[in-house]
């Protein structure tokens, strides 16, 4: 069995699977790890070529749409070893064509798929659970602390829905946050972040919503536990109604 090692970034992982599948003649018996800091490595360590890891997101995505999505969707859920289990992946769909999704039974389509569902579920709910404050600026910041890393797709989303504001959102638990400055989306890293202050029609609107939220329930009705199956406690921390 051949180990090989990629930077650990996602361009050094797809150019790692290209190396692996234009160059192995049994991509399925191939270990791909991250590369680790320290003394001693166990693998082959692959350096990053961007342009090859370019050329095959573009033509999987293009040939098999849906797999590519499964794939994204999966590499955002951070598991461990999930480099491997997309090699193989992309390995039998590469082979087999896109209705290998289909052979659920297979134990690697069937983590990716498992996998990639997780993770859209939990996008789904964001985009409709993330919640905006109004910042003394005029901007917008949304916090989040959600399982998966799906600050990427989440952001595309918004700059569509709030095309027209500037606004970031700050993944809390990872240190990621994109910016929104009404026509270019960018990505980055905060090592220490500082609440910033609230503009006064926020804190308006925040008190206004929470009198009306207090006073259109009925307190004879009220269900936590059905409450917390349809939104889990851990969405709470961010709800102004909870607060």
């Amino acid at each position: 069995m051949n180990i090989y090692l990629y930077d650990g970034s996602t361009e050094g992982l797809f150019s790692a699977i290209d190396h692996v599948l234009r160059h192995e003649p049994d991509p399925s018996a191939v270990v791909l790890g991250r590369r680790e800091p320290g003394l001693f490595e166990e693998g082959v360590v692959l350096t990053t070529d961007r342009e090859r890891a370019d050329v095959l997101v573009r033509r999987f995505s293009s040939a098999f749409p849906r797999n590519a999505r499964e794939v994204m969707y999966a590499l955002f859920s951070e598991k461990e070893e999930i480099a491997t289990v997309l090699l193989h992946y992309i390995h039998m769909v590469a082979r087999h064509g896109g209705q290998v999704g289909a052979h659920l039974t297979h134990p690697v389509v069937n983590e990716v798929h498992l996998l990639a569902c997780k993770v859209a579920r939990e996008l789904n709910r964001m985009k409709g659970l993330l919640r905006f404050a109004m910042l003394e600026d005029g901007s917008y910041l949304a916090k989040m602390e959600p399982d998966y890393n799906i600050i990427q797709p989440l952001s595309s989303f918004f700059t569509r829905r709030l095309g027209a504001q500037e606004w970031f959102i700050y993944d809390v638990g990872r240190g990621l946050v994109s910016r929104w400055d009404g026509s270019t989306l960018q990505y980055g890293a905060l090592e220490s972040f500082h609440a910033p202050a609230l503009a006064p029609e926020e804190q308006e609107v925040r008190r206004c919503w929470k009198t009306f939220f207090s006073h259109i329930a009925i307190p004879e009705r009220k269900n936590e536990r059905l409450q917390k199956s349809c939104m889990p406690m851990k969405y709470w921390k961010y709800l102004v109604e909870k607060e």
